[in-house]
């Protein structure tokens, strides 16, 4: 199989050094469609109208190729956003192995698995290999909560059936993901002068930490997690803060788990605010009282694929051809892949091998990234 990896490894660094921050995808989707056009005019570009819905300064971009093997067509799917810090990223290379200058991340989350497919598909053609139809599926906004998956028109994908190409290690697919609840609570209390009337205020930043001290955190079972990941509140220390908001989220590969331990955390944090009751020697207005204001909403489904799936007997397929043995696992982080599975269209994340990701210790292997270019051809030409 002609997989050129320094080819591979020049398209790849090349992408890198192109900023794109969530919200900010418009000048790599430019260089993508540019790309595009250029090397293989029989494809057919489309986006939707999804920045209203994400804030970002670009689309969805939807690629259809054309293919000349029966069957359904597929899709593969990599989000255009970095995570920060991610400007002005300087790519740095030791042997096969790429990571950045220190200050930034690298980007290979996701830009070596769009790397990858333009890679595979450089590869097809060049060998002139039969393959399936495909629609190459470019999402925003997917590091700030999946946006660009959830505003996607999917009426512009010909294939049901596809992959992500978004997950550490090589030679793995995940088909299996939890589901995730958001939460957020706003905790009431009275302003007063912390130094000339604090008998007078109710400080919701310490009735919050109560709450927070009741709450079971980290890893809940084998299937759940919860979190708080953000608190805010007060506005100068001389005086008692009114309110105080918590952020945080529950994740569960069972659904009436993820249910349960969301219930749990806003009854507990409610018993707190019903059972408090005023410091000694306090000089509160009649019926004032601390107020909870609680709400939690769906961030993204749990995706389960079953064993016997088509989506991975193709897998299964193209991995035989290579002599490999693939590695079947249940992740716990969601992806745009939670997303598609929810909207029907059934989706394996594939390992690309990208390493300490969202981090300036980001690496990736070139060895990992041909290996998972000589798959991707498979899955295509099997």
């Amino acid at each position: 199989m002609n997989i050129n990896s320094e080819r591979l490894a020049r398209i790849f660094t090349e992408m890198c050094t192109i900023d794109s921050p969530s919200g900010e995808e418009e000048r790599f989707a430019r260089f993508l469609k540019n790309l595009v056009m250029q090397e293989f005019p029989e494809a057919i570009i489309a986006e939707d109208d999804s920045r209203t819905a994400t804030g970002s300064n670009s689309n969805n971009l939807v690629i259809h190729f054309p293919g000349d093997l029966p069957g359904e067509p597929i899709f593969f799917n990599c989000h255009l956003d970095t995570v920060e810090p991610g400007r002005g990223i300087q790519v740095l290379r030791n042997d096969t192995r790429f990571t950045s200058a220190g200050d930034t991340i690298l980007g290979g989350d996701d830009k070596a698995g769009i790397a990858i497919l333009l890679e595979a598909v450089r590869a097809i053609k060049e060998a002139r290999l039969p393959h399936l139809s495909f629609d190459l599926v470019f999402t925003t906004c997917e590091e700030i909560g999946l946006r660009g998956a959830k505003a996607l028109d999917i009426s512009l994908l010909r294939a049901k059936e596809g992959y992500a190409l978004d997950s550490t290690g090589v030679d793995l697919l995940i088909i299996g993901a939890p589901a995730a609840n958001h939460f957020h609570f706003t905790v009431t209390g009275a302003a007063a002068h912390a130094g000339l009337h604090p008998e007078r205020g109710i400080n919701a930043i310490q009735l919050a930490a109560r709450c927070l001290a009741d709450l079971r955190l980290g890893r809940l079972d084998e299937e759940s997690t919860a979190n708080i990941g953000r608190i805010t509140g007060g506005k100068a220390t001389n005086i008692i803060p009114e309110s105080a908001v918590v952020e945080g989220e529950v994740r569960s590969h069972s659904s009436e788990k993820l249910a349960a331990y969301s219930q749990q955390i806003k009854d507990t944090v409610q018993a707190v605010i019903d059972n408090w009751q005023p410091e000694l020697g306090a000089q509160l207005a009649s019926g004032v009282r601390p107020r909870l204001d609680f709400h939690i909403s769906q961030e993204y489904p749990a995706m389960h694929l079953a064993r016997n799936a088509p989506v991975l007997q193709r897998v299964d397929k193209a991995a035989a051809r290579l002599q490999r043995e693939i590695r079947y696992e249940r992740a716990g982080g969601g992806s745009d892949a939670n997303i598609f599975n929810g909207k029907g269209l059934q989706t394996a994340i594939i390992g690309i091998g990208m390493d300490h990701v969202h981090s300036t210790e980001e690496s990736i292997d070139l060895r990992d990234m041909t290996r998972t270019t000589e798959l991707i051809v498979s899955i295509l030409t099997a």
